[in-house]
This record gives structure tokens, sequence and C-alpha cells, in this order.
């Protein structure tokens, strides 16, 4: 009978080691998930996205850009014409600094050096 217990414990031990290194391979796989999902489709071509053309969807793909904020991006430039440089989407609510911060490489007036 003490052969059996120990047989049970042994079997119990293994599940909970096999159970942590399942936990950690999930965590590890659904992290590297996050991270690749995050970057914006223009970053990972290496295409900047211009905010003078872009439309909603592409606008979007952009961090801390919802379709509320990309709606007001397009209706900015409508009212107000083409941005002259990167630094005017600042002037759109919802975009502050640190949202610029976050998108200043990913985005481009069109050929016009910035």
């Amino acid at each position: 009978m003490l052969h059996n217990d120990k047989r049970k414990e042994v079997t119990m031990k293994d599940l909970k080691v096999k159970g942590l290194v399942f936990s950690v391979m999930i965590g590890f796989l659904l992290s590297c998930f996050l991270a690749f999902s995050a970057q914006p489709a223009s970053k990972a071509s290496g295409n900047k996205i211009n905010i003078n053309t872009a439309s909603a969807k592409e606008l979007q793909e952009l961090p801390r850009i919802g379709p509320n904020v990309a709606q007001r991006i397009i209706d900015f430039r409508k009212e107000h014409g083409k941005f002259k440089r990167i630094e005017e989407i600042m002037k759109v609510k919802g975009i502050g600094e640190r949202t610029f911060e976050r998108i200043k490489n990913l985005i481009t007036v069109g050929a016009k050096a910035e």
C-alpha cells in the first residue's frame, strides 16, 4: 500500500511541474504574440503613414490612434488643409506630446523633408 501512495505522490509532483512548465510556455508565447501584434504594420514594413492621405483604417494602425482620433485627423485636414509638418498633428484633439512621441517616427506628410 505504501508503494501505491509513493507512486501517486510522484505523479502529483510530475503533474505540478508539467503544469508549471506549460504555464510558463503559454505566458511566453502570449507575450511574444502581443509584442508582435502591437507593432503597427507600417513599422513592420518600414513604410511611414502619410497623415495627409491616409484613410481612417490606416491611421488606426498607429499606436494610441483609435477610430475617433483617426476621424478627427481626417476632419482636421479637410478643414485646415494638408499638414505641412508632422508636429502639426498635435493640433488634433486627442494627440498630445506623449502620443506624438510614440508616432513621430511612423508618420510623414509626404515627399517634403521634415
